[in-house]
């Protein structure tokens, strides 16, 4: 009978009919022609050389250190460029290329950070580390080289080539390299806040996402384009209850209760969900890879009945498809080691799919810990998840070419678990897209904030390429 069910699930499930791809209006290419992609590759690999040795890990930022090296290159081009500093040492860069033929289109930006977060340099190679810039066979190594000053230099090449090329643009190109992302997002939100007249970007590109290598399926490379990014509410979990002696234990006591109410965030079981970004990008994966779990792939009901499981497996893919809380601190610690305190607290980081809100996270906790006495919660910092549109044409250039020449890789809307500063300009009514253009294995992807980052010069080169050639396809005019 089972089998029988599931033959009838099958022969029910349709698959999802793709929506037509945007297209470039022909004539594009001869700006392209002639480029010689090698020496673009070699020269930003020698900016970011520099680039990473510039010292602007977060916490103190010092960003403006970084701003005026990225100054100092445009302007050897004759671009003028200008740095807003939200306090004191922590700058941001704004540059323009103006549209020469304006369509009436809002200005495409090309978004990255200047600062990064520290690094243990203990653990690096002696040669190569975290503030080196070290160019050795082929690959540049050191903190920030995919997050994300490697798609900062990327993104400075692409605006130089536009400028040297004399790339007739219908809408301004700008280039935003900004401080404190890592941290409180002070530039991001100095632009937002009190600047945004002067930026209004109508696209945007920055970190997000990037090639993987057997991320979907092995041998194949899957392009993932961040185009929702879930939102953070950062919660205080308290636990009070009679404070006395140490020696004696008691369940009503503050840090007993304390434990057994993480013991049951930690068990929560959320419900999946996928968002129609994740959908579509393993449609487009199964549509590729063929046979049986092609055929799956490409049919949400079935996706739903026996790849979930999968996506459930695995930490990375898991926090894509689930509301998720984990514990990041504690707070209240007793007066004396012998002395239990009446208040004792945990620090929650609740990163939320689209569709939840606060509220609904918070009783959903607390129902979780309903049967421990003394436990409540105080939201602390929190925003919910924001999403592009994908039915677009900066989206359709920048899959296009991130795939050119390919019949190993796909390139898709995902979902970001984590934010960026992505976030606040989606909020302005932006339509940003999370996507350095390189290509990784799992073990590269996982150096971003860990040890051992670093790029290759090939990825640099063809990360130019893909950037440059989507930029054309919707700023520059036949």
């Amino acid at each position: 009978m089972r089998c029988f069910a599931v033959t009838l699930l099958l022969l029910s499930a349709c698959a999802t009919t793709p929506r037509p791809l945007h297209v470039a209006p022909p004539g594009l290419e001869k700006y392209s022609q002639g480029i010689d992609w090698k020496a673009a590759g070699d020269e930003t690999a020698q900016l970011l050389s520099a680039y990473l040795q510039v010292d602007t890990v977060n916490p103190p930022g010092n960003e403006t250190l970084g701003a005026e090296l990225l100054k100092a290159h445009l302007a050897k081009d004759g671009v003028e460029s200008s740095i807003h500093e939200f306090a004191p040492g922590r700058g941001s860069l704004l540059a323009r290329l103006p549209a020469t033929k304006p369509s009436g289109e809002k200005p495409l930006c090309l978004l990255s950070h200047l600062d990064v977060v520290p690094a243990e340099a203990e653990t690096w190679p002696k040669d190569k580390q975290p503030l080196s810039g070290a160019l050795v066979d082929g690959v540049v190594w050191g903190r920030g080289a995919l997050d994300t000053k490697g798609l900062g230099a990327v993104e400075v090449e692409t605006f130089l080539l536009l400028k040297r090329r004399q790339v007739p643009l219908t809408r301004d190109v700008l280039l935003l390299a900004v401080a404190d992302e890592e941290v409180g997002e002070g530039g991001m939100r100095l632009l937002t806040d009190t600047m945004w007249s002067e930026v209004d970007c109508g696209h945007l590109v920055n970190e997000g996402g990037m090639g993987v290598k057997d991320a979907l399926a092995p041998g194949q490379t899957a392009f993932a384009i961040s185009v929702v990014e879930k939102g953070a509410l950062w919660v205080t979990m308290r636990a009070s209850g009679e404070a006395g002696h140490g020696s004696t234990p008691r369940e009503e006591r503050a840090p007993a209760r304390l434990v057994r109410a993480l013991e049951r965030i930690v068990k929560r079981e959320p419900k999946p969900k996928l968002h129609p970004a994740l959908y579509e990008l393993l449609r487009r994966s199964g549509e590729q890879r063929g046979g049986f779990t092609g055929f799956v792939l490409q049919r949400p009901s079935l996706v739903d009945s026996f790849a979930v499981g999968k996506l459930l497996e695995k930490p990375t893919t898991r926090a894509m498809v689930t509301d998720t809380c984990q514990v990041t601190g504690f707070e209240g610690k007793g007066s004396a080691p012998n002395v239990v305190p009446s208040q004792v607290s945990a620090v929650l980081d609740c990163r939320v799919l689209p569709g939840t809100t606060v509220a609904a996270l918070v009783k959903e906790l607390e129902e979780v810990v309903a049967d421990v006495p003394g436990i409540s919660f105080e939201l602390s910092h929190g925003f919910v998840a924001e999403a592009s549109d994908w039915d677009d044409p900066f989206f359709d250039a920048l899959a296009r070419h991130a795939v050119a020449g390919r019949d190993d890789a796909i390139a898709g809307p995902t979902v970001s678990p984590g934010y960026t500063d992505s976030i606040l300009a989606r909020k302005k009514g932006t339509r940003a897209y999370g996507f350095a253009p390189f290509e990784v294995t799992l073990e590269e992807l996982n150096t971003i904030h860990g040890k051992d980052e670093r790029v290759s010069v090939e990825n640099l080169r063809r990360g130019v390429e893909v950037l440059f050639k989507a930029v054309v396809d919707v700023a520059a005019a036949p």
